[in-house]
């Protein structure tokens, strides 16, 4: 599987992960202000390389909001 930041959008994180195995990954997760459950697959959202680091931003395939 290529390690291409542009092959790797919309991947589940899982997939991602398993794509970039034994390089240096920094995950961030995105979420709406408040209080938000995610639901469904954590994917990602954009990837980027930098300094020999692989960055990926995911987000929740949807929110539901907390009672």
């Amino acid at each position: 599987m290529s390690a291409n930041p542009g092959d790797l959008t919309l991947m589940t994180e899982v997939q991602a992960r398993a794509a970039l195995s034994g390089r240096p990954i920094h995950i961030s997760v995105i979420a709406p202000v408040g209080s938000w459950l995610g639901v469904g697959r954590l994917r990602v959202l954009r990837a980027a390389e930098q300094m020999g680091m692989m960055h990926l931003m995911c987000g929740y395939e949807s929110y539901e909001k907390r009672p």
